[in-house]
């Protein structure tokens, strides 16, 4: 029970590998908050249903005041927010091409979701997190963001995005105690990528091949990062990006 009496907030928490973090995080106690889109009240009712305590929010990250309202109700129900973990991403929804055929409304969407969500939900927190005397951010970025993946451009560099705002976000927010890092997972059999297999098979088979540890990666390899990275064991790492991809991506 290493997150005992902590509050953790994950967005894009009622499916996928955000559903799975979520999970992970209430098995070691934490209160936890499902932010998403859709599905939030069946994703806590889950929890709740297991002796968890949980809270759902119907939100869209890039929304000002969903952000603001996000962490009114968690402190609301629950007090404080201790972790923020930034899941909610767009990938699984889209349609791998070259990237000049790329329009400037989808690529707009991927970043608003992508890097907007970030930094609006990160901003919501920290001024709760600093009342606390302190807490975690964890971003879930990408290896796409160190390999340089084709077809999915604007994810690619959402994903660098991300990564390059953990650090930077780590730099500002280390007076106030709040650490932040990032886990950078590689091609995940999450249930949108099964209900999307069709669009995605190459990456599966080229992932496959370029990894140290030759299976398919799911969400459960990702939540044990994330668990890290929100539990006393890191309290003196801030700024850094963990590769959970079986090996692809080595640095």
């Amino acid at each position: 029970m290493k997150l005992d009496g902590r509050v953790a907030i994950v967005t894009g928490g009622a499916k996928g590998i955000g559903w799975t973090i979520a999970k992970g995080l209430a098995a070691e106690g934490a209160a936890l908050v499902i932010a998403d889109v859709a599905g939030a009240e069946e994703a806590a009712n889950s929890l709740g249903n297991d002796g968890h305590r949980a809270l759902a929010v119907t939100v869209d990250v890039t929304s000002e005041d969903d952000m603001a309202r996000m962490v009114d109700e968690t402190v609301q129900a629950f007090g404080t927010v201790d972790v923020l973990v930034n899941n909610a991403g767009i990938f699984a929804g889209l349609t791998p091409k070259i990237f000049d055929g790329i329009d400037a409304a989808e690529w707009r969407k991927v970043m608003d979701v992508n890097v907007l969500g970030v930094f609006l939900a990160s901003r919501a927190v920290v001024g709760v997190m600093r009342k606390g005397g302190g807490g975690r951010i964890v971003n879930i970025s990408s290896g796409v963001a160190f390999k340089g993946n084709p077809m999915v451009l604007h994810y690619v560099a959402s994903k660098g995005a991300v990564v390059s705002m953990t650090r930077a976000m780590a730099r500002e927010l280390g007076t106030d105690n709040i650490l932040v890092n990032s886990v950078a997972p590689g091609f995940t059999l999450s249930q949108g990528i099964e209900e999307n297999m069709e669009r995605f098979e190459i990456f599966r088979d080229l992932s496959m091949k370029g990894r140290a540890l030759m299976r398919d990666q799911h969400p459960d390899d990702i939540a044990g990062a994330v668990i890290f990275f929100a539990a006393p064991e890191s309290a003196f790492i801030t700024g850094q990006n963990l590769v959970v991809d079986g090996g692809s991506h080595m640095h």
